[in-house]
């Protein structure tokens, strides 16, 4: 499998960390975002794989090109179910899937650079960029502290889908100099992730394209 990536994309981050959960090998294709004039993300080769323009897109074995990260990371899921994202209860699917959600619809979109860039474009200093960034990231990681559970992962001892999403975000909040102090189970969550083989191979930091 090819994976197209940016170091720093959280999209990214979230399948590269599901790859890494899984024990799937996979061929990192760097996407420089930033690369002048516009980003590389925008030239006319890389809008032939993904139209929109964005990153991550999983090119798999058999060629398929998918886009969007939690298409991506459903596909995953359903092909290679052995070291599984999804709790057995329905009911924990249920809010595993839910947690996923609110980090990739509420939180994420909100702070994704083409929306920082149009606010910038009408007008908005970077003192209001900032606050509006931190403002939705508090109010999001607010609402997920009272989802999760208090031991373990967000939802057991095991990493699942919650935390695929979680831990990217995080990397975002402190990148943003969102404090997460107020949020002890967060907190401790983002400690094993830390330790965690799969989440150390997957993070920003331990990338191809992580500059030097």
């Amino acid at each position: 499998m090819e994976l197209f990536t940016y170091y720093r994309s959280t999209s990214s981050y979230r399948v590269r960390i599901a790859l890494a959960l899984k024990g799937l090998d996979y061929q990192a294709v760097p996407v420089n975002l930033i690369a002048p004039p516009g980003g590389e993300h925008l030239q006319a080769a890389y809008l032939e794989i993904n139209p929109q323009g964005r990153v991550p897109v999983l090119r798999t074995d058999e060629g398929s090109v998918l886009t969007q990260s939690p298409a991506i990371i459903e596909y995953l899921e359903e092909c290679y179910p052995q070291v599984a994202l999804l709790s057995r209860d329905l009911v924990t699917r249920a809010h595993e899937r839910a947690v996923a959600a609110l980090v990739a619809c509420d939180i994420h979109p909100l702070h994704n650079v083409s929306v920082l860039n149009q606010l910038r474009q009408l007008g908005q200093s970077e003192e209001q960029v900032v606050q509006w960034i931190s403002h939705w990231i508090t109010q999001g990681l607010a609402a997920i502290e009272q989802l999760i559970g208090d031991d373990g992962y967000c939802f057991g001892a095991e990493p699942g889908l919650a935390d695929v999403y979680l831990i990217p975000q995080l990397y975002a909040a402190q990148r943003f100099n969102v404090a997460l102090t107020p949020y002890p189970r967060i907190t401790r969550v983002a400690a094993l992730a830390d330790k965690h083989p799969a989440f150390i191979k997957a993070h920003p930091s331990n990338q191809p394209d992580t500059p030097a």
